[in-house]
């Protein structure tokens, strides 16, 4: 299969855990769809959901730190704001491996319409390289660094529920959401897969009939 892979980097990364409104923030080991999809739309300059393309991905961090923050809360008059500090935690050197079916992409990322970002609006992203490669139809192999929809035989580890994309009219409402395996170790599957023969991984490509 003939797909897009842009190889993206940051300094940090952070992807909120919808669980946790206040106090402690922490950080999902892997983005979710919506990040993802919100990233494409950023480069492409237009709304973009699983209905245009499917993607899949794997993602790294050389580690996880944690930082003191202030936020400010302004009342509905927007004058008046209460300050408020909290833990929030973040990846260090997040690399991501993005892949799509939509090869006309590849201007897009190469020459974002916005900035890209891995998170919040201070986590800037660069697109080191993108190219088109050929995945390749296997038997076996392992996912790692991904999130895969629950149920799925072979695959365990810890679930969270993740929307896929949200609505692109204000306020923003969550789509798709359904529960996700997410995986920061190799986990072995035996089954229809494909794989980047490049990196040697295994790659989960997403749908808008998995949406």
């Amino acid at each position: 299969m003939r797909v897009l892979r842009a190889y993206i980097i940051g300094w940090t990364a952070s992807f909120r855990n919808p669980l946790f409104v206040s106090g402690f923030q922490p950080t999902l080991p892997v983005p979710p769809l919506s990040t993802l999809y919100g990233l494409l739309s950023a480069a492409w300059g237009e709304w973009m959901t699983p209905e245009q393309t499917d993607i899949g991905f794997v993602f790294q961090s050389a580690g996880r730190a944690r930082d003191l923050e202030t936020v400010y809360e302004f009342d509905k008059t927007r004058i008046k704001a209460k300050s408020n500090v909290y833990t929030r935690e973040f990846l260090i050197e997040p690399e991501l491996y993005l892949y799509t079916t939509s090869l006309w992409l590849k201007a897009s990322l190469e020459r974002p319409h916005y900035p890209l970002l891995l998170g919040r609006s201070t986590e800037l992203a660069t697109v080191v390289d993108v190219r088109e490669i050929e995945l390749e139809h296997v038997t076996e192999t392992a996912y790692q660094g991904t999130l895969l929809p629950f149920p799925m035989e072979q695959i365990y580890g810890p679930m969270q529920s993740l929307p896929t994309h949200f609505t692109p009219e204000r306020p923003r409402r969550p789509q798709g959401t359904r529960p996700f395996y997410l995986l920061t170790h190799p986990i072995p599957y035996q089954g229809d897969a494909w794989i980047d023969p490049e990196m040697g991984w295994g790659v989960f490509l997403h749908s808008e009939v998995e949406s």
